[in-house]
């Protein structure tokens, strides 16, 4: 059976970008490297998505970012959040995409582990225990630093060249430190006032060394701080702040609060702001369960920004069904999108089997119908 699998949100900027034959594209020099070219296609999803760099190039930190954050969900989302971050700054009509190539992987092994004698350049706190205090079980301090994701965007100089145009960094910091000392695991939370003063600190101490790399000392630089979730938490962490550190300076200003926010569904809080959505959510649960009994679970992701729910992101774990029987309750789905959720929501629903994804249905904000794709 042809199956199409979740991707990483740099693959699916390239997968859209890709130009066909029908596609006019620009073939543009880079500044910095006469000798290589750049290819932009014409093509954009929509505005919510930058135009990518061909032939794409893959930033030297990125494979870090699997060992170094607790989940999927928060490694998709300290890449998808800088890339909303980022466009408060730099506006897709105007930039493209770039993994980061600033940062190499020399820089991230050492900023990413403690300071040291042999690692000045560390970031995360030395441990100050002597080889007793070791043994007695003494806890070395906790690392709030977990990732740094770099973003590069780039604009045109003239109709042949194009130049770096600004650089978004995003630092993926710890909720809770997960370690263990003579063997013992332990975890230990971290407040969010220490979060947020060691977020500004390394926010700038990381502005300070960019600034030092080659072409670095005029480009704007966007800092996110990203507050990671726990290890089996089920939602990714957020962003919770940025700033701007405006071409020529060597710290972060302007420190904007960042109201973002994800809540499964149904749920057991009581806040009145979630109420009315769950309320919804609870009913179109019910009336799916009304189709079939043999549903292990009907689970939504709500997606808030500024106390608004933006998106609801729906998982319908189902048994193998015949293609007749998935049709009709696909069209059955389709059918109690438009009847539970307001059009001004933008819904997706996946439905899957143990033999992998069987059909999705997506509705975007203010989109009338739905589209729907039975995977075959």
């Amino acid at each position: 059976m042809k199956r199409l699998w979740w991707i990483p949100v740099s693959l699916l900027l390239l997968s859209g970008c890709v130009p066909s034959d029908s596609d006019e594209t620009e073939v543009l020099k880079t500044e910095e490297e006469a000798a290589e070219t750049a290819i932009i296609p014409s093509m954009q999803l929509d505005d919510r998505y930058y135009r990518t760099l061909l032939p794409y190039k893959q930033s030297a930190t990125r494979g870090k970012i699997v060992n170094r954050l607790n989940s999927r969900y928060d490694i998709k989302e300290a890449e998808n959040g800088l890339l909303r971050l980022s466009q408060n700054q730099f506006s897709p009509d105007d930039y493209y995409f770039q993994e980061g190539q600033k940062l190499t992987d020399e820089d991230a092994n050492a900023w990413l582990s403690r300071a040291s004698k042999d690692n000045p350049l560390g970031l995360n706190p030395a441990d100050p225990r002597s080889e007793a205090q070791k043994k007695a079980g003494e806890r070395p301090p906790a690392e709030i630093l977990a990732h740094i994701v770099e973003q590069n965007y780039l604009v045109k100089t003239n109709e042949e060249t194009i130049r770096l145009g600004g650089v978004s960094i995003g630092l993926a910091l710890n909720s809770t430190y997960y370690n263990s000392v003579n063997e013992i695991a332990y975890e230990e939370a971290i407040p969010q006032a220490q979060i947020e003063k060691e977020g500004v600190r390394l926010a700038n101490e990381i502005v300070k060394r960019l600034r030092e790399k080659e072409g670095m000392a005029k480009v704007p630089i966007t800092v996110g701080l990203y507050k990671q979730n726990s290890r089996g938490a089920i939602t990714p962490g957020t962003y919770f702040s940025y700033g701007v550190a405006p071409g020529g300076q060597g710290k972060v200003a302007n420190w904007t609060p960042v109201n973002e926010e994800y809540v499964v569904f149904p749920t057991s809080g009581a806040e009145e702001k979630y109420r009315e959505v769950d309320t919804t959510f609870r009913n179109f649960k019910m009336d799916v369960e009304e189709y079939f009994s043999n549903f292990t679970s009907v689970i939504g992701t709500g997606f808030y920004q500024e106390n608004q729910l933006r998106k609801m992101q729906v998982d319908i774990p189902i048994q193998f069904y015949g293609s007749a029987e998935l049709i009709g309750f696909s069209q059955y789905l389709t059918g109690l999108v438009l009847e539970h959720f307001p059009e001004n929501l933008e819904v997706e629903i996946s439905v899957t089997s143990t033999n992998g994804p069987e059909a999705l249905i997506l509705r975007k904000a203010d989109q009338k119908e739905p589209v729907v794709h039975i995977y075959e």
